[in-house]
């Protein structure tokens, strides 16, 4: 029954919860109504057309995560069995999925070759709700503003802001080759599209916008085509092949993007949370996404 209750805090409803762990609607309403009995406690708020979780329900799910995950390991950690099976489902950022994210993945399958990682791709805020649901077991995201209650922040790297020029220009000086030419936007949707906004209104830089991106990977060969310049974060691993470009610096003052893991406490896959976490750590530390490894 504390796999059905986490199942409807992950799903929202109990029609969702059911199809979640194969088991009818009105089973998963009995089982919630006998956890109510047993313990004596609401964990719903029935007055609402759908039914939502009280606060001690919510608490009651957190401690219950903890308890089917130890559960769950109880077997492993008595036998030693320390290997990883299955799926494990992680949201990232765009520009991870040709450097950083190979590698890492790489990494994890060279220890754990029986894990499956499926990758799904998406903005910051449009990942975070989907590991608050459950429907991620993590992501690798730009640190928002504020770690949501209930969630686990890892660090993998920072990565500072530099303005990016095609190799035939010559200046290097940032705020003039920013007015002096067209101005290819990383998308204000992107955490690290605001920070770059926010540095460019703080110094009163007006820039001639050409067009608004959200692939790095089309940004970067829009400026090798010569196209304009743009603001983007330094990789903290390299591409095999990497455009004929020129990173400029924007000062000892310029922001950088936060990467890391987010995932959910109690989640029932952290340890597979965590090892991938590890394997990005060994990807930014390697530095240079390595040709001939495979990452399935």
């Amino acid at each position: 029954m504390l796999k059905t209750l986490i199942a409807v805090e992950q799903n929202g409803t109990f029609s969702a919860a059911a199809d979640a762990v194969f088991v009818t609607h009105a089973a998963v309403s009995q089982q919630m109504k006998a956890l109510e009995q047993e313990w004596q406690i609401a964990l719903f708020d029935r007055t609402k057309r759908t039914p939502e979780l009280t606060p001690v329900g919510r608490a009651i799910v957190a401690k219950a995560k903890e308890i089917v995950a130890a559960y769950d390991n109880l077997v492993p950690s008595v036998v030693g069995d320390d290997g990883l099976k299955g799926t494990l489902t992680l949201g990232a950022l765009p520009t991870l999925l040709t450097a950083m994210l190979p590698l890492a993945i790489s990494l994890l399958k060279e220890t754990y070759p029986e894990l499956h990682v499926a990758v799904v791709p998406g903005l910051t805020n449009e990942l975070l709700p989907q590991v608050e649901r459950g429907t991620l077991d993590g992501a690798i995201v730009s640190r928002p503003l504020v770690i949501p209650r209930n969630h686990i922040w890892a660090e993998v790297a920072q990565e500072p802001l530099e303005l990016l020029v095609s190799d035939c220009k010559q200046s290097n000086d940032p705020i003039e080759l920013l007015q002096n030419n067209p101005f290819i936007r990383f998308s204000r949707n992107a955490v690290v599209g605001g920070m770059i906004e926010n540095w460019l209104q703080e110094r009163n830089i007006k820039v001639n916008e050409s067009m608004e991106l959200e692939s790095l990977e089309a940004i970067s060969s829009m400026v090798a085509g010569d196209l304009g310049v743009s603001i983007v974060p330094r990789p903290s691993v390299q591409s095999m092949n990497p455009l004929p470009l020129r990173r400029i610096p924007l000062g000892p003052d310029a922001p950088a993007r936060i990467l890391g893991m987010i995932s959910m406490a109690g989640n029932l896959r952290m340890r597979g949370v965590e090892e991938a976490h590890r394997s990005l750590l060994d990807a930014v530390r390697a530095g240079r996404f390595r040709p001939g490894r495979s990452a399935a």
